[in-house]
């Protein structure tokens, strides 16, 4: 392998420079000072303007469907055009509740660029929790696949949800929808318009996505087009400076033919690692993007990455761990594959041997600290870090302050454990209609995650736990209170508690201690069964135990879970 020029952090501050193209300005924002590009984009809809610059290039790969750039930009603008007849307009919400597929990237697309705000429903939520979204982010108009749209098409045909006008089927039937409802191509039928040209500012709302919250039910994080074009500046810098710092290995062939980058996106569309990171980044990189159809399914992952010479793959480490211990992995040409990354917790070393193991060109896997609520990335750990520092989530993004919060507004030195805050153009403005959530996590400008770590004298950031009542699954969030409080609406069920017990591809199952209520009994698949009625598939616990002892709580009634959980320490914010 060649020898690096540079290191990465080097590397970084040549890019950042005075004059450089990643210039960093000091400024304040609402009173907050904070870094930002000197030289930025003004919206996403200048990303997607520059973007259909790639013209014929091919942007997206789903099935038999090829779509260039420019037919992608093309028809973005025919769905804002289309939108726009319908009266939606800036500050408007347009909801997606869909899989991966060219529809949904082309109504993101469309809505940003009109400047309304997208609002991403999860795709695995049951019908009272897309009710639920809907009405919460006061849709205006709904664009769903067939089989999604069946939780709630009863409810659309029934006359619920005042707010919503319209609906748009990818697929199915829309008589299903009644009146309101009508096929995806009438937002196309109208056939080629220009750009849309109102205006928008930087600090507007682009995206709602939802988060799960400790009250049990989600809240909408807003992502404005300044925190997504700040985004996609740290993910384009962050590439430069790792080619910079890291030469391809000899051998490896890290784009297509013709010189195209190839990425392979499995994560949802509607977290902000599939839009933010992924979408908005290869709209204006050039990058041709390869959406799987249907189902996660590990053999068509690798016949993908050899048909299509994927080099990119940012995803879960899940979906990581079932490719590499794929019985056919072997049968497959991965050679082209050059960068595996993942977000959402350090990487394990096990991982690591295992995705080298698997794409021989894959010199270092890169790893990635975000939430919803920061637009997605804060931390980036790549390069040569990621053997010195395999535990660590990487250095902060050059725009974003991270600082150990002491509990009492101060900040930890080095090596001190607290509550991970950041800070920076990336951080949401708030949760959408929620003034007090948002006022609970941020205060003078700093977006208290709820993660607890502490960050080393080179400035890496550790994760070591979670102040919040928190279960990762697979890439995502499971807040334990939501499942709580619908166990304990059954009527045999006299308290409940959720904790996270671990798995080692999942990271984290699902599991539900009960406690019955005196004379009454329920099954382990009674719970899950009640569970699943409301909330989505990978909230049902995947573990049961059913007690007719109480659970244990502290004087304050606080559930003392570290004993649940089997051990026998109880940490001084439980006995408080």
């Amino acid at each position: 392998m060649m020898q690096p020029m540079t290191t990465h952090a080097e590397a970084v501050a040549q890019l950042t420079a005075p004059g450089g193209p990643f210039a960093i300005v000091e400024t304040e924002v609402d009173g907050v000072p904070m870094r930002m590009y000197e030289s930025r984009f003004g919206s996403l809809r200048d990303v997607l303007a520059m973007g259909s610059g790639h013209g014929d290039a091919t942007f997206i790969v789903y099935g038999d469907r090829r779509i260039s750039f420019a037919e992608f930009a093309a028809e973005a603008n025919s769905i804002a055009a289309a939108l726009a007849e319908r009266g939606v307009g800036r500050g408007d919400r347009v909801a997606v509740l869909s899989a991966n597929n060219p529809e949904w990237c082309t109504t993101f697309w469309a809505t940003v660029s009109l400047g309304a705000i997208l609002v991403g429903l999860n795709g695995w939520w049951k019908t009272d929790e897309v009710l639920y979204g809907l009405t919460d982010s006061g849709a205006k108009v709904l664009v769903a696949d067939g089989p999604r749209f069946e939780r709630i098409a009863a409810e659309v045909a029934g006359g619920q949800l005042p707010d919503l006008e319209a609906v748009f089927l990818i697929d199915g039937d829309p008589a299903s929808g009644g009146e309101r409802a009508h096929p995806f191509s009438d937002l196309t039928a109208g056939g080629p318009a220009p750009a849309p040209t109102g205006e928008i500012d930087e600090t507007d709302a682009a995206v709602i996505f939802y988060t799960s919250g400790t009250t049990g039910r989600p809240k909408g994080a807003i992502s404005t087009h300044r925190s997504m074009v700040a985004n996609l500046q740290n993910t384009v810098l962050n590439s430069i400076a790792t080619r910079m710092a890291m030469p391809e290995p000899d051998g490896a062939e890290p784009a297509a033919a013709g010189g195209q980058t190839v990425g392979l996106l499995t994560s949802p569309l509607f977290h902000v690692a599939g839009c933010h990171s992924n979408l908005v980044v290869s709209m204006l990189g050039g990058v041709r993007i390869v959406i799987p159809e249907g189902r996660f399914d590990p053999e068509n992952v690798l016949r993908l990455i050899q048909e299509e010479g994927v080099a990119i793959w940012a995803t879960v480490p899940t979906m990581v761990w079932r490719v590499c211990e794929h019985p056919s992995r072997d049968e497959y040409d991965t050679s082209t594959v050059t960068t595996v990354a993942f977000g959402g917790s350090p990487s394990a070393g096990e991982l690591q041997r295992k995705v080298k193991e698997t794409f021989p060109n894959v010199a270092f896997t890169t790893n990635a600290y975000g939430l919803t609520e920061s637009s997605s990335v804060a931390t980036t750990l790549t390069g040569e870090d990621s053997a010195r520092k395999p535990d660590s989530v990487g250095r902060p993004v050059p725009v974003v302050d991270v600082r150990i919060d002491d509990g009492a507004g101060g900040s930890l030195p080095p090596g001190a454990t607290g509550e991970v805050c950041l800070r920076g153009p990336i951080i949401m403005p708030g949760y959408w209609n929620k003034p007090e959530a948002t006022a609970e996590v941020i205060r003078d400008g700093w977006l208290h995650t709820g993660d607890v770590g502490h960050v080393d004298d080179e400035g890496f950031l550790f994760i070591t736990d979670r102040a919040k009542d928190m279960i990762i699954r697979g890439g995502e969030n499971v807040y334990c209170v939501e499942i709580e409080n619908r166990l304990v609406e059954h009527p045999s069920i006299a308290d409940a508690a959720v904790i996270g017990v671990p798995h080692p591809s999942l990271g984290e199952e699902v599991k539900a201690v009960v406690q019955t209520e005196p004379g009454r009994t329920i099954t382990e698949d009674e719970v899950r069964a009640w569970v699943g009625e409301v909330l989505a598939g990978f909230k049902v616990p995947a573990h049961v135990e059913v007690r007719e002892e109480k659970l244990p709580r502290n004087a304050s009634g606080k559930l003392l879970k570290n004993l649940l959980r089997g051990s026998g320490d109880v940490s001084l914010a439980e006995t408080l």
